[in-house]
């Protein structure tokens, strides 16, 4: 349950309500359909709601569900509460300044990544977005978005930094766990001063957050199970009847991936990676040794 709920973000009230929305469906031993056909609403609006998925929730909808499942007048109140800031506040991500910027794919991302508990993530090409410093951003995207105006760049700067405040949030700090190839070292972004910044960055992240592990998947290696390409995996909280998912993109789009099977292979390579590369402290070496040849 969340304290204060007035000023907490829409998308942690959505996962909030998901869960409790589920557990007293759970509760009242009725499916998914059965609520639907009391609803006079398809089963995948029900079930959209227990996955927080919609990005406002209706009131009047809680209230329907909360009278179908008994619930006390004290829950009916919070649940409604709950929806209420999905009416009346934004997430920053929709907020007008960055939608040109943020494609369908990746702010259904954003949602997820707000709410999950743990990040997996394999880079092979450019530091991990939640370890990027401005300046190598910049870089990243005047190379890689070429043609994009100079405000474009600011507001996609601007979506990268605020990202990263998930790994800070007093309550329940994101736990990352970062796996980069080798080549995420020595491939220089932008100028030499900007890749030792960029490299120091994620060093004294990766030595003073507890909340942040960093992999290097050595040259020396070999051939290793990310050469497929990069790919993140969130996890929720045990507590929530969320299963991992799977964020994947390209140049062309930005896709969350939910099937079991495509999730289970994805977990398994990531499992495969953190036992084939160096562990954090020998990562840490690596890391501050390339830091040196800038």
């Amino acid at each position: 349950m969340i304290e204060d709920v007035g000023a907490a973000a829409p998308a942690l009230c959505r996962l909030q309500l998901a869960v409790e929305l589920r557990a007293l469906r759970d509760t009242s031993g009725l499916t998914a359909s059965e609520v639907a056909k009391r609803l006079v609403v398809s089963p995948s609006k029900v079930n959209r709601l227990e996955a927080g998925e919609n990005g406002v929730v209706e009131p009047a909808d809680v209230m329907a569900l909360c009278g179908i499942y008994g619930a006390d007048p004290e829950q009916r109140a919070t649940l409604v509460g709950y929806a209420t800031v999905t009416k009346t506040k934004k997430d920053w991500w929709q907020e007008r300044e960055y939608a040109p910027v943020i494609p369908p794919g990746f702010k259904a991302y954003l949602g997820q990544e707000a709410t999950a508990s743990a990040l997996h993530n394999y880079e092979s090409e450019y530091v991990p977005g939640l370890l990027q410093t401005e300046a190598y951003v910049r870089a990243l995207h005047r190379r890689a978005h070429e043609g994009l105006s100079r405000e474009e760049i600011d507001r996609l700067v601007a979506v990268r930094m605020t990202r990263q405040e998930v790994l800070h949030r007093n309550e329940s700090p994101l736990r990352l766990i970062a796996i980069i190839n080798e080549a995420v070292l020595r491939r220089r972004v932008g100028s030499a001063e900007v890749m030792r910044e960029q490299l120091e960055h994620v060093a004294e992240l990766a030595s003073t957050l507890p909340n942040v592990r960093v992999q290097v998947v050595p040259f020396e290696a070999g051939e290793h199970p990310g050469m497929n390409g990069a790919f993140t995996i969130l996890q929720f909280r045990e507590r929530d009847p969320f299963n991992p998912i799977v964020y994947l993109e390209n140049l062309a789009d930005a896709w969350v991936v939910r099937k079991q099977a495509d999730v289970d292979r994805h977990e398994e390579a990531f499992t495969d990676l953190q036992a084939f590369a160096p562990g954090h402290p020998e990562s840490l070496s690596m890391i501050k040794n390339a830091i040196e040849e800038f």
